[in-house]
């Protein structure tokens, strides 16, 4: 069998997050499967980077998948693409050795969450953006997201339903930067809990409203209490962007996007 690595961009408003789950319920991975399946004309099973929540983007989500069929790869990305929704598209797919796996190759993985501050809510970027139409004190949450950064029990910082095993995270880097209108929150770790970026987003909007100081986020994380955290932000302006690999996978290398935000990377 031969293994391939894909690189795919979906808007997640239409669907219940990327993980296949209970019939009836529409997923970005079971889309997927459904038209490589066709392609390759036996059953495909996709193995994702990481595991969005409902409403959640993609600009570049890597999977792999393994297949008796030969084609040639403009065949692939060209057939899937043709016959996906348009709101998921490949982008690019490689051949891979059997040592790359999507997700237990994956060093890291990188979000970027955009909040558009202002009066007025914008029609363009329905379900694109998180819209935050009150007065923001920014460098107030500018000097907050870096409180995130580093190795932390993020407890307070993950859903209830959350499955993992254990909260410790490590975050190589939390920045919030503005640009134009647009609030956006970038960030890397080794891994992520449920709802982590959103619960996060939350915490600093919070801060930037002035309900409490940077030093709180400190008293969160002490609490290790999902109460302890504020609200959970919105779906709708998250953005899976990277998942970091070992140089040797090659994996061809993408604007983080989202693309038009129009924002260096």
């Amino acid at each position: 069998m031969q293994r391939f690595a894909i690189g795919i961009e979906f808007s997640g408003a239409a669907y219940r997050g990327w993980q296949t789950q209970q019939a009836g319920v529409i997923s970005v991975q079971e889309t997927l499967e459904t038209i490589l399946s066709k392609i390759a004309a036996e059953p495909i099973i996709l193995h994702g980077a990481g595991r969005t929540d409902a409403g959640v983007h993609a600009t570049n989500m890597v999977a792999h998948f393994d297949t008796h069929a030969i084609r040639p790869l403009r065949g692939w990305l060209m057939g899937a693409n043709s016959q996906l929704p348009k709101d998921i598209a490949i982008q690019w797919i490689k051949e891979m050795d059997h040592e790359f796996h999507a997700r237990f190759k994956a060093q890291a993985r990188r979000y970027r969450y955009v909040v558009y501050n202002h009066p007025q809510r914008p029609a363009l970027l329905h379900k694109q953006v998180t819209h935050a139409h009150y007065t923001l004190d920014v460098d107030k949450m500018i000097a907050a997201a870096k409180k995130f950064e580093g190795t932390h029990n993020f407890e307070s910082f993950r859903a209830a339903a959350c499955q993992s095993n254990q909260p410790v995270r490590h975050v190589s880097h939390c920045r919030l930067i503005r640009h134009g209108a647009y609030l956006v929150l970038d960030i890397q770790a080794d891994g992520f809990l449920h709802h982590m970026v959103r619960n996060i987003m939350g915490c600093l909007l919070e801060i930037g409203q002035g309900m409490y100081d940077i030093d709180h986020i400190d008293q969160i994380f002490v609490a290790q209490d999902r109460k302890a955290a504020g609200v959970t932000a919105p779906p709708d302006g998250l953005y899976f962007i990277h998942a970091d690999y070992p140089a040797q996978f090659d994996l061809p290398k993408v604007p983080l996007g989202p693309h038009w935000l129009n924002m260096p990377d």
